[in-house]
């Protein structure tokens, strides 16, 4: 089994819920389809699946996919894409893995890289990259996570970000705090949501999300934000302490002193932006792909959304957690189907970064259906592609990027999640932080204690 060392590098993020990955797929050389180069014929006939698959309640989403799968087809008149809306999902995706019955390629988070590709889950993609000269010019840092000691590579990063914090901009107005200034440290946020409280009734000041994972992850990003972490950066054993209880008690001070955090408390990633879509949070942990969501989703009123840099305590400006997508690849696919999948991604994610044309009608749909354009965030490919793409859709750009200032001009450092057992971790914090804000007198250092322990089995396991 091929293994990936620990490196504390920019790295993969959680963007929903996620089921804990258990080692129950049997361990197989990451190298063996990726390295059939011999038995690869770029004009055979193939048949993959695709997953991602917008569902019939998103018609204009679905029309837009089943419109590149024909344009992708009449490119390529040897593959046949075979769609489906299999997406990762919390409680089927680790069955669905071991059973084999995942697409032939789909996007989940990409916290998964290390366990994927120590477990022998991933295939090596390394020749087909190279066939499709994708390799050189995706984003590095990016690239960085999915690989092995080697250099292989093993899947594609898609989407990348970094946590902020997102808040309404009109209810900052209604409280009387300046919508283009937000907080910049935790006891700001904490006097932002004292004052919230005070002049805007019926709207909870500051969310937290605690459920499918979510908890785990945002405590672990307020951890960084304080100056400590969850695990050591060799992801051998947990090194929670100081901080993650700062984090804790400022959850407990700001639900039980205050009382500026509402009455919900099993928040997951969906739950809390159709609350705040509804106009009725305050400030919440978010990435820029939030707005995505809430505008074209839950027809959220651009105008009133903001969002700044990740809030910092302790000493000052520590860190931020970063996040992602990687492209999940049928390790038992043959290699002409893994190079058709490569195809359609490279199709799908990165043609418009490469070819004017396709940036500009993509661009113009999006404008056309309302949907947003150059979002602010981290690009999957050089930054250098990037300038040159942005510049090529300048005149459809629809985001208002003045509302981002905060958070893109962040220069705060970009935290790798913890290595081990990713997932499994968060989950086992999930409980954590529900206690704290379900129970006055949690005992906060005992809980942190209590989860060193399951963390520490956690890391234990993962290295198995």
């Amino acid at each position: 089994m091929m293994k990936l060392s620990r490196r504390h590098v920019l790295a993969a993020g959680s963007t929903g819920a996620v089921a804990a990955l258990a080692g129950t797929a049997a361990c197989s050389d990451p190298g063996a389809s990726g390295g059939a180069t011999d038995d690869l014929d770029p004009s055979a006939d193939v048949t993959i699946s695709v997953g991602d698959q917008p569902t019939e309640d998103k018609p204009e989403e679905l029309a837009a996919f089943n419109e590149r799968v024909d344009e992708f087809e009449a490119a390529n008149g040897n593959i046949t894409l075979e769609p489906t809306a299999e997406v990762w999902e919390a409680q089927t995706f680790q069955a669905k893995l071991a059973g084999g019955t995942l697409p032939t390629v789909m996007g989940v988070s990409l916290t998964y890289s290390y366990e994927l590709i120590e477990n022998g889950q991933l295939p090596d993609m390394t020749p087909y990259l190279e066939e499709l000269e994708l390799l050189d010019e995706l984003n590095p840092l990016a690239l960085d996570n999915v690989k092995d000691d080697d250099g292989n590579v093993y899947t594609i990063p898609t989407g990348l970000f970094s946590v902020g914090i997102a808040y309404n901009r009109n209810i900052f107005e209604q409280a009387g705090l300046d919508p283009d200034t937000p907080p910049a440290t935790w006891d700001e946020v904490r006097s932002f949501a004292q004052q919230i409280k005070a002049a805007v009734p019926g709207v909870t000041p500051y969310a937290q999300m605690t459920t499918n994972n979510t908890g785990g992850w945002m405590l672990t990003t307020m951890t960084y934000s304080n100056g400590g972490r969850i695990q050591d950066d060799a992801g051998t054993e947990s090194v929670m302490g100081e901080e993650t209880i700062a984090a804790l008690q400022l959850l407990h001070d700001m639900r039980w002193v205050d009382d500026t955090m509402g009455r919900e408390f099993l928040y997951d990633q969906e739950g809390v932006r159709q609350a705040f879509a509804g106009g009725t949070i305050g400030m919440v942990l978010q990435a820029p792909d939030a707005y995505n969501t809430l505008v074209r989703d839950y027809d959220f009123d651009p105008a009133h959304f903001g969002i700044g840099q990740l809030p910092q305590g302790g000493s000052g400006n520590n860190g931020t957690l970063t996040g992602g997508t990687l492209k999940l690849f049928d390790a038992k696919a043959t290699p002409n189907q893994l190079l058709a999948a490569a195809k359609w991604i490279k199709f799908y994610e990165f043609d418009k970064f490469y070819d004017e044309a396709a940036a500009l009608a993509d661009a113009e749909s999006n404008a056309a259906e309302g949907n947003p354009v150059g979002l602010p965030g981290l690009p999957p490919v050089s930054q250098e592609i990037y300038d040159r793409y942005l510049g090529w859709i300048e005149p459809h750009i629809n985001v208002p990027l003045e509302q981002f200032a905060s958070y893109t001009s962040s220069t705060l450092e970009l935290i790798a999640e913890p290595p081990a057992g990713t997932q499994q971790t968060y989950a086992a914090l999930d409980p954590v932080v529900q206690q704290i804000l379900t129970d006055e007198n949690a005992d906060i250092a005992q809980a942190v204690a209590d989860a060193s322990e399951i963390l520490n089995g956690i890391i234990e396991q993962a290295a198995r």
